[in-house]
């Protein structure tokens, strides 16, 4: 399996030299997980990120009802993980899992943060990723479920995310957006 797509995408966010990409290079490993399989399971303190070749992943959390709440989706091209347990070095909160077969490339977190000192290109990249994906994109969907209705939502998911959509049931959408199926099929057929 070729790094080429893998450092293709890491470019969108900062060009790195060759002996940088060569160092991440040795950290990376290919794996596979079979649909519903996980790649981090909630209290689990985890150490890998996975870069999504092919597949979808989910991170998910238990309600206090035990319905299954929808965090974030990963398709092809992002990066999966659960940096906040990795960072405090505690227990994660969510689950990630397969929801397709998902091919991957991982690798060791913490080996790659001690990449950042003698290649402060990867330090960077790691920033521009950082800042994009946890800041500028979180904050306006935080906002978003708190002050936005179920359809509106619905309507900016589909938007956004086309392509994801034929890919996911209806349950997965619906727990996405914190609503139940009955109530998306409602808004389903409203938009029709």
């Amino acid at each position: 399996m070729s790094t080429a797509s893998f450092f293709q995408k890491i470019r969108t966010y900062h060009h790195l030299s060759e002996e940088a990409e060569l160092a991440w290079t040795k950290l990376l490993r290919p794996k596979v997980y079979k649909k519903t399989e996980n790649f981090i399971n909630e209290g689990q303190q985890p150490r890998k990120v996975a870069f999504v070749i092919q597949g979808l992943f989910s991170q998910y959390y238990p309600a206090a009802n035990g319905d299954l709440i929808i965090k974030y989706f990963f398709p092809e091209g992002r990066f999966a993980a659960s940096v906040s347990a990795m960072l405090s070095h505690s227990p994660s909160l969510f689950t990630i899992t397969a929801i397709e077969d998902t091919t991957v490339w991982e690798y060791d977190f913490f080996e790659f943060k001690n990449l950042f000192a003698a290649h402060p290109d990867i330090a960077a990249f790691y920033i521009n990723y950082i800042e994009l994906h946890w800041i500028i994109e979180k904050e306006p969907l935080e906002i978003s479920f708190r002050e936005d209705t179920a359809k509106t939502r619905y309507d900016d998911f589909l938007r956004k995310y086309p392509n994801l959509v034929k890919r996911l049931k209806k349950h997965h959408i619906a727990s996405f957006l914190g609503i139940t199926p009955t109530q998306l099929s409602r808004i389903f057929f409203s938009n029709k």
